[in-house]
């Protein structure tokens, strides 16, 4: 029997390759992308993005892996990794940052330091400092 006390385990989802999604998503788990999302996509987990995988929106998580594409903003709480094959065309707004050789950014992007505060928790993304900063 389970303990009704015992904390919930946040899920994992995963959006296949071939499903396209409209509208807006929001999870307390961690979710993977290997199809489309037309919407924006707020999660207090990890964002996996693969290479096949397709953001037309605004994204804010805690971490994220990007393999694929993002169109729009993305606000992230710890470390947003753009891998190789990545194609992120708008603005950054993370604490630590990794781009591997070969990644393609078109955009602006503020970081720890400039940025005092990212709150990806409640939704509510960043200050309005970091919104000022990432519009240079």
């Amino acid at each position: 029997m389970a303990n009704p006390k015992a904390p919930e385990t946040p899920s994992v989802n995963i959006i296949g390759a071939g499903t396209t999604i409209e509208g807006d998503i929001k999870s307390d788990g961690d979710v993977r992308i290997d199809g489309t999302l037309n919407g924006s996509l707020n999660i207090k987990g990890k964002l996996v993005l693969g290479t096949t995988g397709m953001v037309d929106g605004e994204v804010a998580c805690q971490n994220g892996d990007i393999s694929g594409t993002i169109t729009g903003k993305i606000k992230v709480g710890e470390l947003l990794s753009l891998k190789a094959t990545s194609k992120l065309m708008g603005d950054i707004i993370t604490n630590k940052l990794s781009i591997e050789p070969g990644a393609n950014f078109s955009g602006s992007c503020a970081m720890a330091g400039t940025v005092p505060n990212i709150n990806i928790i409640n939704g509510q993304g960043e200050s309005a400092k970091a919104e000022k900063a990432a519009s240079y």
